[in-house]
């Protein structure tokens, strides 16, 4: 049984970053193994969380993986801890569009039998916050509501108006944060700014947010109802039998590749300031499929590591670092003389960008014979995606689901062998399919289709 809260808001920007951050924090610092996680698909508040615990931040995604997989991979992910938090996503009860509760924060809170902890903004109200609190904790019965934190509360008066206010509605208020100017913590075009960009000053930030919450918030009251929940039934995710699933590989395929006694492949993986976003499920999955992970910064280092056999290149934001990307000349031909080697490449969203000709008029590693740019047209939500051609990650046909989020263009959308097939928000082909090289802007999350590692890394060893 592992001790868990989700932490909830009526709508964004009620404050569920402040306090989740916060709260980690501050378990931490109380020298607690705290293992923090994210609902949906957001790639930049993990990156907080992880700073905050110094754990892997784990995304939770009924969409990506389905209802049955979300148990399993949080148990995986807090597996050892004393706590577990999870930050919830939007509203509470916001999720895949036109799909219901479908990934939703309250979707996965029942999921985890967890209880919740909603996050009001009260700085416009003081009784009303009873009927908005009431609602909310009475929409889905199914649905534990167990407490409030008080989020931009004014003074003593307003915050003692709004404790006799849900003293009525019967839900404990279990913390109150006072109006402040607000822990610095930058944004652009897709959101807050990634850890990886900023470290010094986002270590500061966690630590002023760990200060807020332990002044403003019951601890020991949050930890008890933590450890209220239930325990989970079934077992917890684990990538080694995840391989064994039926998953898309090669025919008559084992779980490692190779044979017994051979040496691991290298598969590099991308990752420093430019290219943050990833799921650590990941690099487990291929670490499970045989493949030694070893990882590199394409802003810092010239050279892929020694043996490199594939090469893994996730989302981030490139359009970023675009001039320094380009100088690094000698890096971005020996990932391109990879490619053309025919050793398995595989590019998601910043990885697309990073390999074509160009990005906003700064050469890249021209492996696709694609011009990328920064687009006024933000292209976001989640996609039903079917493979339209053969590649090193799955043979064509392969359905899968997937997450777009980006501010770029690239031109062609899509090369002579697409990638995939997707089905909404219109149909379209999207992505590049070139000898053993896969691009592509949607982000997939390979526990849900665990033969994808598997494929990518017996294409490494063939």
């Amino acid at each position: 049984m592992v001790a868990r809260l989700v932490i909830a808001a009526p709508s964004s920007g009620s404050g569920k970053t402040t306090v989740a951050t916060g709260l980690m924090a501050a378990f931490a610092a109380a020298g607690l193994a705290v293992s923090p996680h994210k609902v949906g698909p957001d790639y930049i508040d993990p990156g907080y969380h992880a700073l905050a615990t110094g754990r892997p931040g784990r995304n939770l995604d009924a969409y990506l993986c389905g209802p049955d997989l979300v148990a399993p991979l949080f148990a995986h992910g807090a597996a050892g801890c004393d706590i577990a938090v999870v930050e919830g996503v939007m509203g509470m009860y916001d999720g895949a569009a036109g799909q219901g509760e479908l990934a939703s924060t309250a979707h996965v809170a029942k999921l985890l039998r967890a209880p919740v902890v909603l996050v009001v903004d009260a700085s416009s109200q003081s009784r009303s916050v009873a009927a908005l609190v009431h609602g909310f904790a009475s929409w889905d019965p199914e649905v534990w509501v167990a407490g409030v934190i008080l989020n931009k509360v004014g003074s003593d008066r307003h915050e003692a108006l709004l404790r006799e206010a849900l003293d009525e509605a019967g839900v404990p208020v279990l913390g109150a944060l006072r109006r402040a100017a607000q822990v610095q913590t930058p944004s652009r075009h897709l959101g807050l700014v990634p850890v990886a960009e900023r470290r010094g000053d986002a270590v500061e930030s966690v630590a002023a947010l760990a200060s807020r919450v332990r002044e403003g918030c019951d601890l020991d009251a949050l930890m008890a109802l933590a450890r209220s929940a239930p325990s989970l039934p079934g077992k917890a995710w684990d990538p080694s039998t995840g391989l064994g699933s039926t998953s898309p590989a090669s025919p008559g395929s084992s779980s490692n590749a190779g044979r017994a006694g051979d040496p691991k492949p290298v598969v590099a993986v991308a990752g420093g300031a430019a290219f943050t976003f990833s799921y650590a499920e990941h690099a487990e999955l291929l670490g499970a499929a045989g493949a030694d992970v070893v990882t590199f910064d394409p802003l810092r280092d010239e050279q892929l590591p020694d043996g490199t056999a594939g090469v893994v290149i996730g989302g981030g934001f490139p359009e970023v670092y675009a001039p320094e990307l380009s100088a690094n000349e000698v890096l971005r031909k020996a990932v391109a003389e990879l490619a053309r080697s025919g050793a398995p490449v595989a590019a998601e969203c910043a990885g697309l960008l990073y390999l074509s000709r160009e990005l906003d008029g700064k050469p890249m590693c021209g492996v696709l014979d694609a011009a990328a740019r920064m687009s006024e047209r933000l292209t976001l939500g989640y996609r039903e995606a079917v493979a339209v051609s053969d590649s090193v990650l799955a043979p064509a046909g392969t359905r899968m689901r997937g997450h777009e989020f980006h501010r770029t263009a690239t031109e062609p959308g899509a090369g002579p062998a697409p990638a995939w097939g997707l089905h909404q928000p219109r149909r379209r082909v999207e992505g590049f399919v070139q000898g053993n090289v896969h691009a592509s802007y949607l982000h997939t999350h390979w526990a849900a289709e665990p033969g994808v590692a598997r494929r990518f890394v017996e294409r490494c060893t063939a």
